[in-house]
């Protein structure tokens, strides 16, 4: 996706975010600094999860398609959130695969914020575990 599009994207999720929190704009000294600083946030956000997300995905090897249109490393990684316990594989797919905000996937599962981001954190470190060994397994048999 070209880098405008996820410029625009960020702004308008910024806005939006705006319209459902009006109190938040109101209570800014400038209601431009904090659309520019959301959406900068925005920005960085998903810059981030994109960036651990390939991380993941170089550690997957390669390996013969099994179902079309589902590439190896999509089957590993799928492979390796069904091991995660259920609130960690919830957060995950919530998170990364729907590409929910933290603060959603708090509302959507009825929990915290801080919860739902020390089961992210707690399912990221399991998620490297779990391909590591994949990862090591698969040498030793090559």
């Amino acid at each position: 996706m070209p880098h405008g599009v996820w410029r625009q994207d960020a702004v308008q999720e910024a806005f939006v975010r705006a319209v459902a929190r009006p109190y938040k704009v109101l209570a800014a000294d400038s209601s431009e600094a904090w659309l520019r600083t959301v959406s900068l946030n925005i920005a960085r956000t998903r810059f981030r999860r994109r960036h651990r997300r390939d991380v993941l995905m170089r550690r997957i090897p390669p390996r013969p398609e099994a179902i079309p249109g589902a590439g190896p490393e999509w089957l590993a990684t799928m492979a390796a959130i069904r091991n995660l316990p259920a609130p960690q594989a919830e957060a995950i797919a919530l998170h990364y695969l729907a590409d929910l905000p933290i603060d959603e996937i708090a509302r959507t599962l009825g929990a915290p914020v801080g919860t739902i981001k020390a089961r992210l954190s707690r399912a990221w470190v399991a998620l490297n575990a779990i391909l590591t060994e994949q990862n090591e397994k698969d040498e030793e048999r090559s």
